[in-house]
């Protein structure tokens, strides 16, 4: 009986032992039969397949006893995990080859996912057991030694060893907060990026009411509202994530609070720097006389329109134009198989916009609006890091803003941007330094709304540099129609178009306007004139067109390293 039980226990004995052993799986990439310098490991220790490092914030494991795949990551100092059952990961197709790899006899199976072909080679005969890909196990007594991923792409196993000394990290076992699928795929998209909340839900409208911020306000953080309500302004700090970033990019998100009609709205972005010139602030704060003047040849004014000698006018970062009473609008106005929008939201890479190099910036948002409810906007900033090294701080951002006919001051009297009916927008400018990549990034946008304005018109826009011209396009949008569920509040005429299908010069409402990238590589240190030549149409009597431009030049600056 001794005999027996000492028998019984020996096999015991050595599983307990084969449980604590740790093997290492090591892949090598090939691209269309290329050897790559990615590799990739897995590790394997009772039942439990380890995909991550214990360093990483993310990671992957599978749980072959209890037929689990498990994710989880960490993100505000929480811990959030995903299961999957085994069962529900795409299944395979059987395939009749085999292969031996590393000695292994390996049987063919075959994935669809997505439209995409994954074909695998696995051994059953392993003491080890995995996959490189968590989501492609034909099943759980499996080690996968080769990938192929739509013929061109493939993982090779290259050695299957046992090694001591490795702790794998089980922070699945911890306390974790157990989340859906869905859940955790927006945890793990939001923790590759940061995002700064610039403003949170501030109503932009018209309050002749509203009183003025005082200059003792304008502080760091603080969210400060601007010409009757239109504008709202904040003076962050340029974290450094956003220094380190590859790329920023703003959103914005708004929706009607009372206002049914398609407005023009931008983002800008205003330096902090005491020394600066003078800069739009100062007219928000003390009036538009504190703004330069340019006189058309019909004697009309236009203030702060244009960089001239001590005075730079905003960074248009991004230029929108709100729906038709999306949101407020939604029950007043129904429609049946009409599923209208709740908000509309507006995203734009503006990595070339943001002055990255300052320590603080001032940065705001305009709906042009005369309704007491006006619009609901919020803002953010967010930074994407880079995926090269940075290039040895021998080049930093070149941002130098020429012009802008956005009248953000509308509701304090800035006049609308309808010089170009008689007169050319003219701009002076000197590079005193080198710049590499120089390029001018313009915007425009017609506007008169009516049978025959500039806003349903198309019409030609020029711009020249030192008498040449560099750039010409007709402005125009045809695409409007495809935005209509964001605009309850467009009305309907006899022929079953909408207000808001109709194409305009380079806008729709519910809609972003991009800026066109016009080179000017050829441009070299010294003074220059730039300037802005639209064939604007003739006013209607009160009715009158205007254009709103922006244009900033941008490129990198190239440091004198000797």
């Amino acid at each position: 009986m001794k005999v027996l039980k000492l028998l019984v226990c020996f096999p015991l004995l050595i599983f307990a032992q084969n449980k604590a052993d740790v093997y290492k799986i090591s892949y090598d990439q090939y691209m269309n039969d290329k050897k790559t310098n990615i590799t990739r490991m897995i590790f394997y220790q009772n039942q439990i397949v380890y995909f991550s490092k214990p360093e990483d914030k993310s990671q992957q494991f599978i749980d072959l006893k209890n037929k689990k795949s498990i994710s989880t990551i960490l993100f505000d100092n929480q811990i959030f995990k995903k299961e999957t059952p085994i069962d529900s990961l795409p299944r395979p197709h059987v395939e009749d080859d085999t292969q031996f790899i590393l000695g292994y006899p390996c049987k063919h199976a075959s994935f669809s996912y997505f439209s995409n072909k994954i074909d695998v080679w696995y051994t059953e005969k392993s003491l080890a057991k995995g996959t490189p890909h968590s989501s492609y196990l034909p099943n759980s007594n499996a080690l996968v030694l080769k990938m192929i991923f739509n013929g061109n792409q493939t993982l090779m196993a290259t050695s299957i060893e046992k090694v001591e000394n490795y702790k794998p990290t089980h922070n699945f076992l911890q306390n974790t907060q157990l989340v859906n699928s869905a859940e955790f795929e927006e945890i793990i998209i939001k923790s590759r990026y940061n995002r700064l909340i610039v403003f949170d839900n501030e109503i932009l409208n018209f309050d002749p009411n509203r009183m003025l911020p005082k200059e003792s306000e304008l502080v760091t953080d603080k969210v400060l509202h601007f010409s009757k309500g239109s504008v709202v302004m904040k003076k962050i700090k340029i974290t450094p994530e956003m220094k380190g970033s590859g790329s920023m990019f703003a959103k914005v998100t708004c929706k009607s609070n009372g206002d049914a009609y398609d407005r023009t709205g931008s983002v800008f972005v205003i330096p902090a720097k005491k020394d600066m010139s003078k800069t739009l602030l100062e007219a928000y704060l003390y009036g538009l006389e504190k703004l330069p003047v340019f006189t058309d040849n019909n004697g009309n004014k236009y203030q702060g329109i244009k960089k001239e000698k001590g005075y730079a006018p905003p960074i248009e970062i991004l230029r929108f134009y709100t729906s038709f009473g999306v949101n407020y609008f939604n029950d007043k106005r129904k429609i049946n198989n009409y599923n209208w929008a709740d908000d509309v939201v507006y995203k734009g890479d503006v990595t070339s916009l943001i002055p990255t190099d300052e320590d603080e910036i001032w940065i705001g948002v305009f709906i042009g609006n005369y309704d007491s409810g006006g619009h609901i906007i919020s803002l953010e900033l967010d930074s994407y890091p880079s995926n090269e090294e940075k290039e040895n701080n021998t080049q930093s951002k070149y941002i130098n803003p020429l012009f802008l006919t956005v009248n953000t001051l509308e509701m304090s009297g800035q006049n609308y941007g309808g010089l170009f009916s008689n007169d050319t927008l003219r701009v002076d400018f000197e590079i005193t330094e080198n710049i590499k990549n120089l390029s001018l990034l313009y915007t425009s946008t017609g506007h008169g709304g009516w049978d025959g304005g500039d806003e349903f018109t198309p019409r030609m826009n020029k711009i020249y540099v030192d008498g040449n011209e560099v750039f010409k396009i007709i402005p125009w949008r045809t695409d409007c129609a495809t935005y209509r569920l964001f605009n309850p509040a467009s009305g309907n005429f006899k022929d079953g178009l909408s207000s808001s299908d109709l194409s305009r010069s380079n806008w729709c409402p519910g809609t972003l306007t991009s800026p066109y990238i016009i080179p000017l590589s050829n441009l070299k240190k010294g003074k220059h004139r730039l300037e802005v030549v639209i064939e604007q149409g003739s006013n209607k009597g009160a009715s009158t067109n205007h254009w709103n431009v922006s244009g900033v030049l941008i490129g990198d600056i190239k440091k004198d390293t000797n």
